[in-house]
């Protein structure tokens, strides 16, 4: 990979991994439409991490609560919004975690498609619409439950299609559930950074361990790149999002999937 396909691809990520847009669509689209070869899973799982270092720096306030709630639960105490948040993280994170170990491969090789990409960008944007016209919103991440945590869980899943977004699906399914914006989205965030760290380690090992070269020089230059995109994109979205809504974004990814289709053509 050339210095510009791999800056150019890591803010790419960055702009787009928290807004509810699909990196991982981009991240196919971009190659394609200038006609780059694809980068590869590494290559995405590294800006990635680097996405997953703009959140552990963002919302570190956060995450020490989650730890707190974490030792909580450990010593046998679920009663505390923290424990109750940070059971709800790690129950949420295993719908994706076993998605993922059981298709990942399969998904790599058969929908890294733009024609794949069309469907889901205009048909979950439609539903990220919606849920935003339509449902309450008269919950808060305090009053996140189990069952909440593992609905979100389930659609944080689906988004291992490329075109879905992790952060749009998840979004949408919290404003389903009834909670305002800013906290669907805040805890959306939050649900990430497990299943982004579980990707990272589980492709990492594999890289380590087998025998092709690695370029972790390039991989490096992703990650540093995407962290400080992803940073400045969560601080945007977390400041207009409750002014904003969901619906550009809709409208954006409804665009883009005809755009797909004009050049597919």
């Amino acid at each position: 990979m050339t210095t510009l396909q791999i800056v150019v691809l890591a803010i790419v990520q960055g702009l787009t991994e928290f807004l509810p847009i699909s990196s991982s669509g981009h991240l196919v689209l971009v190659p394609y439409l200038v006609d780059w070869p694809d980068q590869g899973l590494a290559f995405d799982v590294a800006v990635h991490f680097g996405s997953l270092l703009a959140v552990c720096a963002f919302f570190r306030k956060d995450l020490l609560g989650l730890l707190r709630g974490g030792l909580q639960v450990v010593g046998g105490d679920i009663r505390t919004p923290q424990a109750t948040m940070a059971l709800g993280i790690a129950l949420g994170t295993i719908p994706a975690a076993v998605a993922g170990l059981l298709f990942a491969g399969w998904i790599e090789a058969n929908l890294r498609d733009p024609r794949i990409i069309v469907y889901t960008l205009a048909g979950y944007g439609i539903l990220m619409a919606l849920a935003d016209r339509y449902a309450p919103r008269d919950k808060s991440i305090s009053e996140v439950r189990i069952r909440d945590a593992l609905v979100i869980g389930v659609a944080q899943a689906l988004a291992l299609v490329p075109g879905t977004s992790r952060s749009g699906i998840t979004i949408t399914a919290g404003r389903l559930l009834g909670f305002e914006r800013q906290d669907a989205a805040r805890f959306s965030f939050l649900l990430s950074a497990p299943v982004i760290l579980l990707a990272t380690v589980y492709k990492g090992a594999e890289l380590i361990l087998g025998d092709t070269a690695v370029p972790w020089g390039e991989l490096a230059l992703g990650v540093v790149v995407s962290a400080i995109v992803a940073y400045l994109s969560i601080e945007f979205f977390m400041r207009f999002v409750t002014r904003i809504g969901l619906a550009p974004f809709a409208i954006y990814r409804l665009m883009l999937a005809g755009l797909i289709v004009y050049v597919l053509a």
